[in-house]
């Protein structure tokens, strides 16, 4: 057999399936992220196990290019004219969204008898989000209203208040552990978040008055797709957030190239193939024997996690002055969990390695389940949202 073959075939039939997961989910209440989820593991190792190789390998490749098109397209909900009106909503509810999960989940295992520094670092990564389901889910379903709006702007931001807290509780967990290194982990933090964001500055500005010349009126999706890459392949390069930086980007891009907003556009025409590929190999890779070993642990995490979500993002609208449905369904918008979770699950292990076990399994189960279930929750709050906005 060719060596491409399998590879191309694989392609084209998640392209397929993902086609006829979008056709299903505008038919029925499950969101479309969550179908490719379930094909994804039912194609993946855990149980067809027919996903070649190849397309396996480069999945950390897929997932970088499709989340730094999401950055992007972030990023261009970020505009100063909507933010001058929601920018207490805004920041009220993020911080308090992700302040108040990290303290209920980490006084949640606290009492049922977890170790301090365990605690501290689960209830920190609980704050984390998945932008790529949220956005997907807003674009597919959401329409134009406020609440949909301020969620963007929402899970924009959300990963990054999760990255400090995070950062955080590493210092000091370390300090209960005797490692004097507090001050260098927030130089860390400020390095990851500053240079980020300089980067999208430094690539957004010219970029912002330099694009849309060469063919005026005309689709620039070179333009856009180059910008993309360029960005995120350089925030690799200095090991810092490509999706902060690309967000950055794509938010400048929005508040200063008045003369267009195609870039846009076309990234949400060409971002669906690689979302597909990416929640594809997403669930073929989803650790599923994680929920089997579901403990006390695992259900305190669920129970805090949500309980945490919509009760800061409820206490945050209204500090905020936010509307009613704002207040009553934000925090359920704000369910799905995915990658970075477990990016910051590995690190824990490592720091922790008496603990490693346990946090990993905690995290990998409930990432599972948030992450199949997180998407219809904010496809319902969308709905509910609507229809009390509509009121």
């Amino acid at each position: 057999m060719p060596e491409n073959s399998p590879f191309l075939i694989a392609l084209g039939a998640f392209l397929l399936l993902g086609l006829a997961a979008d056709a299903v989910g505008r038919r029925t209440v499950i969101p479309r992220v969550t179908l490719i989820l379930i094909c994804g593991i039912l194609v993946g190792d855990q149980v067809l196990d027919l996903v070649p190789a190849p397309l396996h390998d480069r999945f950390p490749l897929i997932a970088d290019m499709a989340l730094m098109m999401v950055g992007f397209l972030l990023g261009g909900r970020l505009e100063l004219s909507a933010l001058r009106e929601d920018g207490p909503q805004v920041v009220w509810i993020s911080v308090l969204a992700a302040v108040g999960t990290a303290a209920v989940v980490m006084g949640a295992l606290l009492l049922v008898g977890l170790a301090l520094a365990p605690a501290i670092l689960l209830g920190c990564i609980a704050a984390a989000t998945a932008p790529a389901a949220t956005l997907d889910t807003i674009l597919v379903y959401g329409g134009e209203g406020r609440f949909s709006r301020l969620l963007a702007a929402i899970v924009a931001i959300d990963d990054a208040w999760a990255l400090i807290l995070f950062s955080l509780g590493l210092a000091f967990v370390g300090f209960l552990n005797g490692d004097n290194h507090f001050a260098g982990t927030l130089m860390e933090v400020g390095w990851d978040l500053g240079v980020a964001v300089l980067l999208g500055l430094t690539i957004g500005v010219p970029a912002a008055y330099l694009t849309g010349r060469i063919r005026p009126g005309q689709p620039m999706l070179m333009e856009a797709l180059g910008l993309v890459l360029l960005c995120g392949g350089l925030a690799l390069l200095l090991e810092v957030s490509y999706l902060i930086a690309c967000m950055s980007m794509g938010a400048v891009i929005a508040n200063l190239a008045a003369h267009h907003d195609y870039p846009f556009h076309e990234i949400e025409n060409i971002e669906w193939p690689f979302m597909v590929v990416f929640f594809m190999l997403a669930g073929a890779t989803l650790e599923l024997s994680a929920l089997g070993q579901v403990g006390v642990t695992v259900i305190v995490f669920v129970v805090a996690r949500v309980f945490g979500k919509t009760s800061g993002a409820a206490i945050g609208a209204a500090l905020s002055r936010a509307g009613r449905p704002v207040r009553r369904w934000m925090g359920i918008a704000l369910l799905p969990q995915a990658g970075v979770a477990i990016g910051m699950a590995l690190l824990a292990g490592e720091r922790l390695p008496d603990h490693q076990g346990l946090i990993l399994t905690v995290v990998i189960g409930t990432t599972v389940l948030f992450e199949l279930t997180g998407p219809v929750a904010t496809r319902f709050a969308l709905d509910r949202a609507a229809r009390e906005e509509a009121a």
